[in-house]
């Protein structure tokens, strides 16, 4: 099937572009002896998974959400992170199990819940791994960096079937700050509370195989801190609009990767001289982030969208009925999520079909 024959709208992947940007950061973890744990937040395909840890150099991978690790554990991936808390108890009895087929790990940020994870545990015969979540600046979840982090890892250490494997410091907040000067000070302030955390912890006999955290904004700092040892990086894999306005020091977008996920769309009228419209509208994509971007045009821009229908300016009136457009999602993991399958192409060729596997689970 050529790209034309492609149903719109439609996700699809540029697998040139895709297959690059997984060969970047594979080289970028290896030239530094660090370890990628990239996150399927962003994709949630056991098909995509499977290729960053075959292909990408991925010691495993990150999920959000216990019945996300669930769906990719049943797809062949053997090494899961939950990087959130599981507090339920029904969602840590699942994750417990889980960890009877795969290597399960999973964040604590509360001494009542170290109880409940080590009970659940003990029950299947497993043991789970827990990373000790800081908060290192972004003010969501995590413990006070320093003695609060200290004492909820020696609970960890001494619950059965629990194991401490490290902290969880990751910086979300800093990933889209534009201004480079601003994202890398942000990280300076969370690589400082993490060295100190780190140390602490050390000085008590607890060593941290694991301090995870990083994404796509913002891994080159933690990766020259000399104190992450894994990093989190999801979006490398597509960059979306919004990574796209992420500023590097000579204040370029950043470069070393390219997009590779598009919404490809057609335009469906223009009964205006001026303004086209297309039938990628809010079903099928994220705007919480901005507007798509229309990929290799300047000559025409995606203004607004309904339910059904995106808006294009056409000021010269060069769009043509059933025409197609590839967009940039403003924000690709959410984009995904509502989507059944991703179609992977090469040129104008389809090469693959991706099911979005873990679509839709958010529990």
């Amino acid at each position: 099937m050529t790209l034309d024959q492609i149903a719109t709208p439609a996700l699809i992947v540029d697998l040139d572009a895709f297959e690059r940007n997984v060969a970047t950061m594979k080289a970028f973890v290896e030239a530094r002896g660090l370890r990628l744990r990239a996150h399927a937040k962003t994709h949630k395909s056991a098909d995509i998974a499977r290729y960053q840890i075959e292909h990408g150099g991925a010691c495993g991978i990150c999920c959000q959400k216990v019945s996300e690790a669930e769906a990719l554990v049943a797809g062949g991936v053997r090494d899961v992170l939950v990087s959130n808390q599981v507090v339920d108890p029904t969602k840590i009895d699942r994750m417990a199990a889980l960890a009877t087929r795969a290597r399960v790990l999973c964040c604590v940020d509360d001494a009542g819940n170290v109880a409940d994870l080590s009970a659940a545990a003990t029950r299947h015969g497993v043991t789970l791994e827990c990373l000790v979540e800081v908060d290192v600046g972004a003010g969501r979840c995590g413990v006070a960096p320093g003695p609060a982090a200290v004492d909820l890892a020696r609970a960890i250490a001494a619950a059965p079937g629990l194991t401490f494997a490290g902290l969880q410091a990751y910086q979300g907040n800093a990933q889209h700050l534009y201004a480079f000067a601003e994202r890398k000070a942000a990280v300076a302030a969370a690589v400082a509370l993490t060295r100190e955390t780190v140390a602490l912890l050390e000085a008590a006999g607890l060593p941290c195989p694991i301090v995870g955290g990083a994404g796509t904004g913002t891994y080159v700092f933690e990766a020259a801190s000399g104190v992450y040892t894994e990093l989190q990086c999801g979006s490398y894999i597509f960059m979306d609009a919004d990574y796209r306005r992420v500023r590097d020091a000579a204040d370029r977008p950043m470069g070393e990767f390219a997009p590779s996920l598009f919404l490809l769309t057609a335009i469906m009228s223009h009964a205006k001289p001026d303004q086209a419209v297309c039938d990628a509208g809010l079903k099928v994509q994220s705007v919480d982030s901005g507007l798509p971007v229309v990929f290799g045009r300047d000559d025409v821009e995606y203004v607004a969208c309904s339910d059904e229908h995106g808006v294009i300016a056409d000021p010269k009136g060069v769009l043509r009925l059933n025409e197609r457009l590839k967009l940039i999602p403003g924000h690709c993991d959410p984009t995904c999520n509502i989507h059944d399958w991703y179609v992977a192409v090469r040129g104008d060729r389809v090469e693959a079909l991706w099911p979005v596997t873990a679509r839709g689970l958010a529990f």
